[in-house]
């Protein structure tokens, strides 16, 4: 039995885990769309919303998708259960993008960020006072395009001493801080979807709902499609729901 999948707990799990991860490698994406995007797309804006919620993954290209780069944290550790958990933020509900939202640490890319590693462990530093030295970086997906055509990387790290994390929270950014257990995003409950359509193409948005400390977050969108790609990855296993994701194009103008 794979070690994410056990009852067994310990730091050994993780260790395993990490191991495995190590060895992912995100599928590749056709290099002609990215060329489209460049040439058709570089400093506008796409109109429809849809694509924020699409959660469509884009292969890799650091030269190319260098001027509008971001880094999404998936720090997992291990509950008190002995389940794997994800840590996640509610937004401040005074932001301008997204604000009230549920969403991973993470954020744009700097101009001192030796990769999206860190990225990722820097936005998280930032906004909830997670000690980069304690997350083990050890994968990144696919990148996903935000509504803005961000190229956002995922990046799945381990956090091996969990009681070493006490969040200090960044109130400009975030709200609330807290954790979900990452197997919930490939289970058909307490999940709804929507149906939407981009350039033709019929496609499935996510919603979550969840409760933790008699406080209820609804996990949606990119986050959720984020959430959903990471866990069939880390438990080996897709979700048992249709994810129905759409196959990227780009709108001629």
């Amino acid at each position: 039995m794979d070690s994410s999948n056990s009852n067994g707990g310990g730091p050994q799990r993780l260790l395993d885990l990490a191991e495995r991860l190590r060895l992912y490698k995100p599928p590749p994406f056709p290099e002609d769309i990215l060329d489209q995007i460049m040439e058709e797309n570089e400093g506008k804006v796409v109109s429809q919303a849809s694509l924020t919620e699409s959660a469509t993954p884009i292969a890799q290209n650091t030269e190319k998708f260098r001027y509008k780069r971001a880094a999404v944290l998936i720090c997992i550790f291990e509950g008190d259960a002995g389940e794997l958990r994800v840590i996640l933020t509610k937004r401040s509900s005074k932001l301008s993008t997204y604000s009230g939202e549920v969403a991973l640490p993470g954020g744009k890319a700097e101009e001192g960020d030796k990769d999206d590693g860190d990225t990722a462990k820097r936005e998280a530093m930032e906004e909830i006072g997670l000690d980069p030295e304690l997350v083990d970086v050890v994968t990144f997906l696919e990148p996903f395009f935000s509504k803005y055509l961000m190229r956002v990387v995922p990046v799945i790290g381990i956090l091996h001493d969990k009681k070493a994390f006490k969040p200090v929270l960044n109130p400009a950014e975030v709200e609330v801080v807290f954790d979900a257990p990452l197997e919930m995003f490939l289970k058909n409950e307490n999940r709804s979807e929507e149906k939407m359509q981009w350039m033709g193409e019929n496609y499935l948005i996510h919603l979550f709902d969840y409760e933790i400390e008699h406080k209820k977050y609804l996990i949606w969108g990119l986050t959720a499609g984020i959430l959903i790609r990471a866990a069939s990855i880390v438990y080996q296993q897709p979700p048992a729901f249709m994810e129905q994701n759409p196959k990227f194009k780009l709108p001629r103008t």
